[in-house]
């Protein structure tokens, strides 16, 4: 049995230092801003973009790997003898998983297993770190994808968005919903489901009090949530946010609880002061 190469994508937003403790190989997407392309995670930060976005006043846009990436990634690791199972960014947000299933074509049956997370930012990341450790217990590449196939509808992602100008810019959200959130000071709640985005609750009020109406919303009283591991990410919040998140967490008995920061990719349609819990659902 060969062994196993987990791959992802850039917008599992895992830090450097998860992807280095498990070993996971990541595919970059791109960043473009003007005449500029940029590799998500590597070429430009979260606080880069939204430098340049406030200076330059221009929207960025993203795009996914080619093929030829997926490719160019996949092969030595097939070369060298490893099968591999890649994990990455919903089918239904972009082309990601569509470029990856067409490299994985180019190889023979079996050696690239592509799964669609139906996800987004550390919802994938949760999968893709349950694909290491299975990998690092010596699981086959089809024993990992039929464990990770099972727990995709279990995960739970949402995020609660400080201003709707990104989701607007980046063609998410109408002129008539950006107007009523600032005139109203509403904060929605942003919600992975069946691989796209809905909205959920509407906040309203200061922005300690929107982030305790989100907590109350999301984690209620922890029953649901599997007490292995979960993610408070964010894309520009304070470190006192992200202490209260994860220390409350904590709290409800979660064994470990892992902050991230949004990569560029993701960051660029939620825009600064989101702050999301994600965890896999018992």
């Amino acid at each position: 049995m060969n062994r196993v190469k987990i791959f992802t994508d850039s917008t599992a937003d895992l830090s450097s230092e998860l992807v280095e403790k498990y070993d996971i190989e990541v595919v970059p997407l791109y960043v473009l801003i003007g005449e500029n392309s940029y590799l998500d995670g590597i070429e430009m930060t979260t606080e880069e973009l939204y430098r340049q976005i406030n200076e330059r006043q221009i929207m960025p846009k993203t795009a996914a790997p080619s093929t030829g990436d997926f490719y160019e990634k996949f092969a030595p690791w097939v070369q060298a003898g490893y099968d591999v199972v890649y994990v990455g960014l919903s089918s239904h947000l972009s082309g990601t998983f569509q470029a990856a299933r067409l490299a994985a074509e180019e190889f023979a049956e079996g050696r690239v297993w592509v799964l669609d997370s139906l996800n987004l930012s550390t919802g994938i990341g949760l999968l893709v770190l349950k694909a290491a450790e299975l990998a690092r217990q010596g699981k086959s590449a089809a024993e990992i994808s039929s464990s990770i196939s099972e727990l995709i509808p279990r995960v739970r992602v949402s995020f609660v968005i400080d201003t709707l100008q990104y989701l607007h810019m980046g063609g998410r959200c109408t002129s008539i919903q950006l107007l009523a959130s600032n005139v109203l000071k509403i904060r929605p709640q942003i919600i992975v489901k069946d691989g796209g985005m809905i909205t959920g609750a509407k906040f309203r009020g200061k922005r300690a009090s929107c982030l305790e109406q989100f907590y109350k919303e999301v984690v209620g009283d922890g029953s649901k949530i599997n007490r292995e591991r979960a993610f408070v990410t964010h894309s520009g919040c304070s470190e006192a946010e992200l202490l209260d998140y994860t220390n409350r967490l904590k709290g409800i008995g979660v064994s470990e609880v892992l902050t991230s920061q949004a990569g560029t990719v993701i960051s660029s349609h939620c825009g600064p002061g989101t702050i999301g819990i994600i965890y896999i659902e018992d």
